[in-house]
């Protein structure tokens, strides 16, 4: 396994795009997205990418993301362009920082969370539920208590060709849990969605979001009550293209979504303020940036970068 980058840069690209939005609400996407604004492509050519997360260095900051099928965790600066952060990975998907700025992964074939600490070497956060596997962690985030939040359809366990059904699964069902790293500990949280994808928090954590990309092809809204448990979950809002995959808060409270067609914004009533399209369709996105001002999509087989005029949140 490398845990530090290579030598050789890979697949650096610097073409751009005039950004195309479609705006539902000018005077609150106006504070979202500029029209002037040009949508980078800063590397293609991989294979299917997911899971962007800034990483705040002293350095200067960094991004990783994910190529799943590869195996790999990449990694991205301005200078550098696009290297292997992490090989093997476990088939990433999603990943996340905690407060020591270490980056905790779902990984679709090491059925666990993962979490690469400071020399380089990769400890198991979870990986069961009640003595049995996970399925396929797809995305994960970190609490301000240090909980870390994690969804587990099994999109990334093998299909038998003969039945078309999932092999491997232990699981009941497809859910969303949350760890105390300290303790050790693993509860399921939420177990009525189809197929829990990306999730979220609010600026002041005391709600969370979580994509739905089965069969609603919604985004759910829950209060963190005590304990961490989620209460009142309701839909917050319905993705009109696609599903939904990847979200992401910014600092005024609005939820950015990955779709089919591009990046969604919604206000935090819900409401669709815009659309940022995207050549490819994106699976997640990430706030990045020295002021966190850059949105970063991971889109099929490539990696953009946008200037967007809100701030977000990790």
């Amino acid at each position: 396994m490398k845990t530090t980058p290579l030598l050789v840069t890979l697949l650096i690209c610097s073409h751009a795009l005039a950004v195309e939005l479609d705006v539902r609400n000018a005077a609150e996407f106006a504070k979202c997205a500029s029209p002037a604004s040009e949508l980078r492509r800063l590397g293609t050519d991989m294979r299917f990418l997911e899971g962007p997360q800034w990483v705040p260095a002293a350095a200067g900051g960094y991004l990783v993301f994910s190529d799943i099928p590869s195996n790999r965790i990449q990694r991205w600066t301005e200078k550098e362009g696009v290297t292997v952060w992490r090989e093997p990975s476990g088939n990433a998907n999603g990943n996340t920082v905690d407060s020591r700025g270490r980056v905790l992964t779902a990984e679709h074939g090491g059925r666990r969370i993962s979490r690469t600490e400071a020399d380089g070497s990769v400890t198991t956060v979870a990986d069961q539920f009640e003595g049995r596997k996970l399925n396929s962690p797809n995305d994960v985030v970190v609490a301000a208590d240090g909980a870390v939040y994690f969804t587990d359809p099994d999109y990334g366990l093998p299909t038998d060709p003969a039945t078309k059904q999932r092999t491997g699964k232990e699981q009941a069902g497809d859910f969303v849990y949350r760890c105390d790293p300290e303790r050790g500990t693993v509860e399921k949280v939420a177990g009525d969605f189809v197929k829990p994808n990306g999730l979220c928090f609010s600026p002041d954590g005391r709600r969370l979001y979580v994509a739905d990309s089965g069969g609603p092809r919604h985004i759910r809204v829950f209060d963190v009550g005590t304990g961490g448990r989620l209460e009142n979950g309701r839909v917050f809002c319905q993705i009109d293209k696609g599903g939904p995959d990847g979200i992401r808060c910014d600092r005024e409270g609005r939820v950015w979504s990955s779709a089919g067609d591009g990046v969604h914004v919604f206000a935090p009533s819900g409401e669709l303020l815009g659309k940022v399209l995207v050549p490819e369709s994106p699976a997640n996105l990430a706030f990045g940036g020295e002021d966190m001002g850059t949105l970063f999509i991971t889109a099929r087989k490539s990696l953009y970068a946008l200037k967007v005029d809100a701030r977000g949140l990790r």
